[in-house]
């Protein structure tokens, strides 16, 4: 699970460094639902879960202000 967890991020990162808002915004919330769903079956802990929406959430929605 941890391992799907990275591999989500990674391609909410990678779609902000390609400047695809689109594909950026997909992706943030399939990482959303992944982060949710690990810190409710204590896989991570829920203020990590939150931390990790909100640092990816506001990359992404520096995109598509830019």
């Amino acid at each position: 699970v941890k391992s799907m967890l990275k591999t989500v991020i990674k391609k909410v990162e990678q779609a902000v460094a390609a400047k695809n808002t689109a594909l950026a915004k997909e992706s943030l919330t399939a990482a959303m639902k992944a982060l949710d769903k690990a810190a409710s079956r204590g896989i991570i802990h829920k203020n990590l879960a939150s931390r990790k929406v909100s640092r990816l959430s506001a990359r992404v929605s520096k995109t598509g202000a830019a």
